[in-house]
């Protein structure tokens, strides 16, 4: 949910303040970009050399360093995050944040932002209770911004009470919550498939293709990004995905097939670029198969068509996307597989097109929709080659 994400964390001078190493951690471990502001009692519980080691970027203080003569811009601050969080959020600094009063570089980017921000809230029992903190809690929560509840337990005075700042742990988790429920795929299951499989002729040998798997992975993690709840069936493949998804690890077109129906009926979403083998030995042998022989042949069977045997199962609201790779008279028969196998979406790629196709980090391909209308893209990189694959699925849903 993070990944690339632009984030403002602005620290506040609370005993939680130590807690901010952490939260910093999870943040850059969960791919974000990390710029800390800390207010000037925030400096005296955690220092900026701590948050700047950590962020891999400076740690703001104020308006204007006197030694380097460097001026912080709390406008390009505020239009540079892409979600803002102060944390712990002081009585002080929500008083300041409820009422406008601009007093320092930390509440000017709280006024400047254009982005969501998060609260979380680290006072004593009795300035959590008092009826101004409230007031001013609600402002905020009127004005847009997203209070992350304080917890009960022992606090700095020795009281124990509410007023304790949430984990940074629980932070994250509550972050990245609220973000999916924004994304346009939240709520939706995908399945998507990947990578080549393999047919075993002995112990040792088998038949299969060159297929990478990098297409399907950057489909996979493209739709996580969007909110999904995604499994991904994967042949074997060195891919590794950036994004949490359930990852099923399949060799066979059999096991492809089992696993796919095993999962077809739960998905709202299927995406089959997976490069399956069409025919499999019809006898494996139980040890190696020795060069004795000049000539050696192999007795194959087709394999079952998982895309028709989806395409046949699929229910009233499914969206089923197929790909062909082909070689020659590529729209006839990627036009001719839409219809037969009773998929939404078509995505062509030709092993004709330089830089395209397996093995290859990018891919040149062409979609056509139930209606057979044609929307062809240029060279790209797989990952944005996925993108343009999922906007037209959103155009669909």
């Amino acid at each position: 949910m993070l990944q690339h994400k632009n984030i403002i964390l602005g620290v506040c001078g609370s005993i939680a303040a130590y807690k901010a190493a952490s939260l910093v951690r999870l943040l850059i471990k969960a791919g974000a970009n990390v710029k800390v502001i800390l207010t000037a009692d925030a400096t005296s519980f955690i220092t900026p050399l701590t948050l700047s080691t950590l962020s891999k970027n400076p740690v703001y203080t104020k308006y204007f360093e006197e030694e380097t003569g460097v001026w912080s811009n709390h406008v390009e601050l505020g239009l540079w995050a892409d979600y803002m969080i102060v944390a712990p959020a002081t009585a002080n600094t929500l008083a300041k944040m409820a009422n406008g009063i601009c007093d320092n570089l930390l509440s000017a980017v709280y006024l400047s932002a254009k982005c969501p921000v998060y609260f979380a809230p680290a006072m004593d029992l009795d300035m959590w209770k008092h009826e101004t903190t409230h007031d001013n809690v609600a402002r905020l929560i009127g004005f847009g911004n997203v209070l992350i509840s304080p917890a009960s337990g022992e606090l700095a005075s020795g009281l124990f009470g509410e007023g304790r700042m949430a984990e940074p742990e629980e932070i994250l988790s509550f972050i990245t919550a609220a973000i999916s429920k924004t994304l346009p795929l939240h709520g939706k299951k995908v399945m998507v498939t990947a990578g080549p499989t393999y047919e075993a002729i002995d112990p040792v040998r088998f038949i299969g293709n060159h297929s990478s798997g990098k297409m399907g992975f950057a489909i996979a993690d493209e739709m996580a990004r969007l909110g999904a709840e995604v499994t991904l069936i994967s042949g074997p493949t060195s891919q590794k995905s950036t994004q949490r998804i359930r990852v099923i690890d399949v060799v066979t077109a059999a096991e492809m097939l089992e696993a796919c129906a095993n999962n077809f009926d739960h998905t709202d979403i299927t995406v089959m670029s997976a490069a399956v083998a069409d025919y499999t030995p019809v006898h494996v042998a139980e040890h190696k198969i020795k060069k004795v022989a000049d000539e050696f042949s192999i007795t194959l069977k087709k394999t079952t068509d998982i895309l028709a045997y989806l395409g046949k199962h699929k229910k009233y609201g499914q969206l089923l996307v197929g790909f062909a790779l082909e070689t020659e008279h590529e729209e006839e028969h990627a036009k001719a597989k839409l219809v037969k196998k009773n998929l939404d979406l078509i995505v062509l790629n030709s092993l004709q097109d330089k830089d395209a196709g397996f093995q290859k980090d990018t891919n040149k391909i062409t979609i056509f929709n139930r209606a057979a209308e044609k929307t062809s893209f240029a060279l790209k990189s797989k990952a944005d080659v996925a993108k343009d694959i999922c906007t037209e699925i959103l155009k669909l849903i």
